[in-house]
């Protein structure tokens, strides 16, 4: 499979302080491409849905982030779904669990939000879950594995549609066999590969640390060439041993780092050269 074919239909990710950076990236990222609105500590709801608006206004699909153990209280959940239906950008999300160890208030997981009942209710019609194909440097595996279950089985209850986005990783193989066992579990949902974007080496070796992906000598490679690590190397290694009959339907999710406006300029010339 040509790595370009991965390029088809993918998705990003952005802040709700990256309006700036959407208008400037406008040109260079296709209509109707998912754009993930994440729920970070210091924003808070007005600033995602103003996000979520100005997604929607340019053409493409907004995907706020739902953090659980972000959540004070049930109401605090049925506020921003209900600003999102209002607003006209409810139909998808991406529910998280979140960084805090202790929830700040009755969802202790993403599980618990799909089972509320309240994604519906407020019009959302998919749900994105997330994948960790390196694992997660607090949860244990086996805990990974039944949470993906349990999710897909939660979604199917609910009648919600879905896909996993995974975290980001600089190596394919472990993301590939990760899908192939995903498989073998009997979970066929679409799955969205993290990909990093071009980014600084210093700040994607910070990301990976905190959040527990290896690096290897796949970024240490790209960094003593050109300072900046770029995806070009996961993707062609990823398209080269990608099997449909093996994996299923895969498509890349490009995670940003504030680079809005670099990501999408990347993945648009590295599409023309392919």
């Amino acid at each position: 499979m040509n790595a370009d074919r991965l390029l088809h239909d993918f998705s990003l990710e952005m802040t709700g302080k990256d309006l700036g950076e959407l208008a400037a990236a406008r040109g260079t990222i296709p209509p109707g491409t998912r754009i993930n609105i994440t729920f970070l500590a210091h924003e808070d709801s007005a600033v995602r849905l103003v996000a979520a608006t100005a997604v929607r206004a340019a053409g493409f699909v907004p995907v706020p982030h739902l953090s659980a153990r972000r959540l004070a209280s049930r109401q605090t959940l049925e506020e921003f779904l209900a600003a999102l239906q209002a607003a006209g950008v409810s139909d998808e999300v991406f529910v998280v669990g979140g960084d805090p160890a202790d929830p700040h208030g009755p969802y202790p997981d993403s599980l618990s939000i799909i089972e509320s009942g309240l994604l519906e209710r407020y019009g959302v019609r998919r749900v994105s879950i997330a994948g960790h194909p390196e694992g997660h440097p607090g949860i244990p595996d086996g805990v990974l594995w039944d949470a993906v279950a349990d999710k897909s089985a939660a979604l199917a209850r609910h009648a919600l549609g879905g896909d996993i986005i995974t975290q980001f990783g600089f190596d394919a193989d472990p993301v590939l066999d990760w899908i192939a066992a995903l498989r073998e579990r009997g979970l066929h949902s679409p799955v969205r590969v993290g990909v990093p974007g071009p980014a600084g080496a210093g700040r994607l070796i910070r990301y990976a640390a905190r959040l527990g992906v290896g690096t290897g000598a796949s970024i240490a490679d790209l960094v003593t060439t050109t300072g900046t690590a770029g995806p070009g190397r996961f993707l062609r290694a990823l398209a080269t041993d990608y099997h449909p009959a093996t994996h299923g339907e895969v498509k890349l999710h490009f995670y940003t780092f504030g680079g809005l406006r670099a990501t999408s300029e990347w993945i648009h010339a590295y599409a023309k050269e392919h």
